[in-house]
């Protein structure tokens, strides 16, 4: 395995690091929505959006061998692809909300903890989150930082140390690789990111199957239904010794509730009716955003909204990439090529994806109202499994879709 050719060597272990919101993936089509509820709606457009796009520019960054796109995503083969990165980094404005965890963290220390390739389809649109363990072994291509400074290829490390090497477009790189897929556009979000857009949606509620008590999040919630606002959402979304068997996979389950209470929440008029709402919110995600220089673009970001505005919530779908337990080292994991490559497959047909996999009592949410399995027509082939407009996904898949309502499996003993 090569070496960087910085110096930074930034390995974790398995679950001693605290993952940022998975917000990121909403959060972006949230600032999407308000830009289309801005633009298109309500023709404020021209001063709001030139306020709002200098923002974005000014953050933006190309992703290395991006290719040239086209203007129109419809001309898009197969749809497009958005990455969406949550950063851990105490940032000085919030670090004392964290105490000793942004103790002695030396230099620039930025980790990729939560990582999700949302892939949005061609007409009829569907939308396919996949998230990927921050703690999976996978190689690192060579990447170049936006000071220039180059980094040898590597042919194992775990994901979330991809940022050390390049930053945003390095992550990107990454997940193309290890995906093959072409990714278009891409954006991270940080821990005080997280806190001020959960602020400016007025909350996501999130469901409690059992108590959740973290002493190392300091989140300590009882049983029902909740709604997170600014720091406890984050509690919320970093907890892992409060959920499921107190593994990173089991905080994904956790997030993906929170994700798809806060598509339920995006969807509907209470948010997208209410204009003071998605002025603050458009403002405040586009101001706590990094983003690739192609999503700088307003009118790419409007015909990014139009495309996803009209999904129906069961075609909206949440799932974890799947992994095996790495060989080397019980706290990391790797990809399972067979069943990823099935599941790629699926997304790739454009099919409503039904989810096999059955929760356990490990897993980091329990469901609480699973849609009913589609089954064949009575004079189909009885070999059939599923009708002709679905792809099963493998058992090893795990997730959940929008329309679904999942509930955190809390537990009290760590």
């Amino acid at each position: 395995m090569s070496e960087s050719s910085t110096s930074r060597r930034p390995l974790a272990r398995h679950g001693q690091q605290a993952s940022p919101s998975f917000v990121g993936q909403l959060l972006k089509i949230v600032g999407i929505f308000a830009v289309v509820v801005l633009v298109s709606g309500f023709a404020v457009g021209g001063y709001v959006l030139l306020g709002l796009t200098s923002t974005v520019q000014a953050n933006a960054v190309e992703l290395e061998g991006q290719k040239a796109l086209p203007p129109d995503i419809g001309a898009y083969e197969g749809g497009f692809n958005l990455l969406l990165t949550g950063v851990d980094t105490c940032e000085a404005k919030y670090a004392h909300l964290f105490g000793k965890r942004c103790d002695g963290r030396e230099g620039d220390s930025t980790l990729n903890d939560v990582n999700l390739l949302v892939h949005v389809s061609a007409e009829p649109r569907r939308v396919t989150a996949v998230s990927f363990p921050r703690d999976m072994m996978i190689p690192i291509p060579s990447c170049t930082d936006e000071s220039g400074r180059v980094s040898s290829a590597m042919s194992k490390q775990p994901l979330n140390s991809a940022w050390e090497y390049g930053g945003l477009s390095c992550v990107a790189k990454t997940i193309s690789e290890l995906t093959g897929e072409d990714i278009q556009f891409a954006a991270s979000v940080t821990f005080g990111g997280v806190i001020e857009i959960t602020n400016a949606i007025g909350g996501v509620e999130v469901c409690l199957a059992n108590p959740i008590k973290d002493k190392y999040t300091g989140l300590d919630m009882a049983a029902g239904k909740h709604t997170v606002v600014g720091l406890e959402a984050l509690q919320f979304l970093r907890t892992r010794h409060g959920v499921g068997d107190g593994s990173d996979l089991g905080r994904i389950g956790n997030q993906q509730q929170y994700m798809s209470s806060l598509a339920r929440k995006m969807m509907s008029s209470e948010t997208l009716g209410n204009i003071p709402v998605m002025l603050k919110l458009a403002d405040t995600a586009v101001r706590n955003l990094k983003t690739s220089t192609t999503l700088a673009d307003p009118m790419k970001l409007v015909q990014i909204g139009l495309a996803l505005k009209d999904v129906p919530l069961n075609d909206i779908v949440f799932v974890q990439y799947p992994t095996a337990e790495d060989p080397d080292n019980p706290n990391k994991v790797v990809p399972e090529y067979d069943s990823a490559e099935q599941m790629w497959a699926a997304i790739s047909a454009n099919k409503q994806l039904e989810i096999t996999h059955k929760n356990t009592k490990n897993e980091g949410v329990v469901v609480e109202d699973a849609p009913k399995a589609t089954t064949p027509p009575a004079t189909a082939d009885p070999g059939a499994t599923a009708a002709p407009d679905v792809a099963q996904l493998p058992s090893s898949v795990k997730g959940n879709s929008a329309a679904q309502q999942t509930c955190s499996n809390g537990n009290v003993r760590r």
